[in-house]
């Protein structure tokens, strides 16, 4: 099974609102002590570990958000994955901050890094986590333009959110995932 984190490479992105993809992995790569390599052809940083008595690939794709699919396509041909048998884990500013929610598939939502990878993919099948980093202020009956989405997601977190602790249930949430299933995992952690 191959578990996706989405975000963009470099030091620059690193701790930003749309790198909580990255940083899920980071955290379970860490607890299960993966160690990160490079993933020569595939675009990506990559960890085999061991979880539920299943091997395990965590990777990264450094192709920057829009192009996701490209890394995501290389490493199911790699390593034989159909998008079913992946996990993509990403933000999504529609959610408010901490919430998750699991989907079997279904459309992009408006996410970039997913829609690179549904397109590249040709399926809609992928079953992915959800993390929500809330939502940009908008100044009453104004709406908010792409470039303000765009600034918010690639922005810091806020002092009192709490980002140790949505990484924290994310890689709770994965780990329930790969244990006990799509359902459990939803029942359990979808709309907390």
């Amino acid at each position: 099974m191959l578990v996706v984190g989405l975000g963009n490479p470099g030091t620059r992105y690193a701790d930003t609102r749309h790198n909580v993809g990255f940083m899920a992995v980071d955290l379970l790569a860490a607890q299960a002590g993966g160690r990160w390599r490079s993933e020569p052809g595939c675009h990506s940083e990559a960890a085999t570990v061991g979880l539920a008595d299943r091997e395990l690939l965590l990777a990264k794709p450094q192709t920057f958000m829009n192009r996701s699919g490209v890394a995501v396509l290389a490493l199911g041909q790699r390593f034989d994955c159909l998008p079913e048998e992946m996990l993509v884990v990403f933000d999504d500013f529609l959610l408010d901050f901490g919430r998750l929610r699991f989907r079997r598939g279904g459309s992009d939502g408006g996410h970039n890094g997913l829609a690179s990878i549904v397109e590249s993919l040709g399926s809609q099948a992928i079953p992915r986590l959800r993390m929500g980093i809330g939502q940009p202020l908008s100044d009453g009956d104004i709406a908010l333009s792409d470039g303000d989405i765009v600034d918010y997601v690639l922005s810091r977190f806020d002092d009192d959110e709490s980002v140790e602790e949505l990484i924290e249930r994310s890689a709770q949430a994965v780990v329930c995932y790969i244990e006990e299933g799509v359902e459990a995992a939803m029942n359990r952690f979808n709309g907390c």
